[in-house]
């Protein structure tokens, strides 16, 4: 961790270097860094190119004045706190940064008026997105665009309640005025607005040639040999697993479980009165009747007439024994769902997939193969994983989604009805790639093209299934 001293010389020099960019020029901009619990903070109304670490005001974590620096004499103005002080401090409680910066990039202005009515700026398939933290190629990078004031510090509570509402942008535009950029420390905020000036000047250049770059590419079929040669045997739709199959079971029993464990019991009760949580209650008191006709529990969960801290007791206590136990009832799979989509939408949890998934499911999309889920997880679980991975929005690459509402994925019937929805002539005709041996045996038995798939930290297949099924260790290798 830099010392003060270090953080007084960093925005000295990184001041010279934005400089030279054009970002900082006729004193506009500052920039800020934290250190432990002090905040070195660029003065305002100074050339930036020609600062010195003498020149840095110290602030405490509240933002009071600890340290002003000396005057210079003359024709140097005395040291004046930077205007975007309240504006940095923003950034520093909301999203616990290390490191703030504020610039009058001229790329940053343009974007900012490629649509004047535009609350956002959003860019996707461009590689620099990948330089911004929980973003990927695929993806949207969205920038909230708030509307700019005459004075500084007056954009305050415009800027806190964009950095609110978007909770995965690491920075705010501010229309004709510029942008504040923020990372965990001086390097990734550096990093990323770096990249975000590329990303707004990418933007700005591809819609000089009728371009806008907010939108994906369109598909184009693949012309090379292969894919003539596939063409003849390829699947029409490719139908995969999630747990195993595209993403590592770590993640899901050590991430997302984990996660919605820890959060059931505020869920419920803060949600409590809502036509949702009032659903997903109703769906686990049906099932602990279920199961206590069953002899696998042995309370039922009680009519809201009895109040809501017995429904909760109840319900919390048989959530968690379906977790303890691995269940995969609707009630709980619902559930989870949407305490996972809070957790995607905030930011807190980012989907793992494989390396090889992304770019497989472009491929298939180009080659006119429609791609779908189907998982033990809710519907809307998928939708929200696909949606917020390390890679992007996968979502535009998928034509849709099932879950177990449609039956147990070790019953062929399942598939039967699965392939109902996917306009194919013959079920040999749909690819099914999982790495669970019953579920491929299932597909099989409806006449599916069944496939199994080995992942680190998957459970040995029998030693049977080579003789049965072709086995894949990445999506790249279905089609071959």
């Amino acid at each position: 961790m830099a010392t003060v001293d270090e953080a007084k010389s960093l925005i000295s020099e990184m001041c010279q270097n934005f400089y030279q960019q054009g970002w900082v020029s006729g004193t506009g901009g500052g920039m800020s860094i934290k250190v432990a619990d002090r905040i070195v903070m660029a003065p305002s109304g100074v050339q930036k190119e020609r600062m010195v670490p003498e020149d840095m005001f110290v602030l405490n974590s509240s933002g009071e004045v600890l340290e002003t620096p000396r005057a210079r004499p003359a024709p140097y103005r005395p040291p004046k706190l930077s205007e975007c002080s309240p504006l940095f401090m923003a950034a520093y409680e909301l999203r616990d940064a290390g490191a703030v910066l504020h610039s009058h990039s001229l790329n940053a202005v343009l974007a900012t008026l490629i649509d004047e009515s535009a609350k956002e700026f959003t860019v996707t398939h461009l590689e620099m997105i990948k330089g911004i933290a929980g973003h990927g190629y695929y993806g949207n990078c969205v920038v909230p665009i708030i509307e700019n004031t005459a004075r500084e510090c007056e954009l305050t509570g415009r800027l806190r309640q964009a950095i609110q509402d978007y909770p995965e942008s690491n920075a705010v535009l501010v229309r004709r005025h510029g942008v504040y950029v923020w990372g965990k420390d001086w390097i990734q905020a550096k990093t990323q607005a770096e990249c975000y000036d590329y990303l707004f000047e990418a933007a700005l250049r591809i819609r000089s040639i009728g371009i806008n770059a907010s939108l994906p590419p369109t598909p184009t079929p693949l012309q090379n040999g292969h894919a003539h040669t596939m063409a003849a045997k390829q699947p029409k739709a490719i139908v995969l697993d999630i747990e195993g199959t595209v993403a590592p079971i770590s993640f899901v029993t050590e991430t997302l479980f984990p996660y919605a464990r820890q959060r059931v019991r505020e869920h419920l009760s803060s949600t409590y009165d809502s036509e949702e949580t009032q659903a997903d209650i109703a769906l686990l008191k049906d099932q602990s009747e279920e199961d206590v006709k069953a002899g696998k529990a042995s309370t039922l969960i009680p009519a809201g007439s009895e109040g809501k801290d017995a429904v909760l007791e109840a319900a919390v206590a048989s959530v968690f024994a379906q977790m303890d136990e691995d269940r995969k009832t609707t009630a709980l799979k619902s559930l989870q769902g949407h305490i996972w989509r809070a957790g995607f939408r905030q930011g807190a949890i980012k989907a793992e997939l494989f390396r090889d998934v992304p770019d497989s499911l472009v491929s298939w999309r180009d080659m006119g193969i429609k791609t779908y889920i189907y998982s033990s997880g809710s519907r809307e679980a998928q939708r929200n994983l696909f949606g917020h991975t390390a890679a992007g929005d996968l979502r535009p690459y998928l034509s849709g989604f099932f879950d177990t509402r449609v039956g147990a994925k070790v019953e062929a019937q399942s598939y039967k009805e699965i392939e109902l929805s996917l306009g194919v002539d013959e079920p040999s005709q749909i690819m099914f790639a999982t790495d669970v041996y019953g579920e491929a045996v299932a597909a099989s038995e409806a006449g599916w093209e069944a496939v199994l798939v080995v992942r680190p930290g998957n459970k040995p297949l029998p030693s049977d299934a080579a003789a049965r099924f072709r086995i894949v260790e990445s999506m790249e290798e279905l089609l071959e």
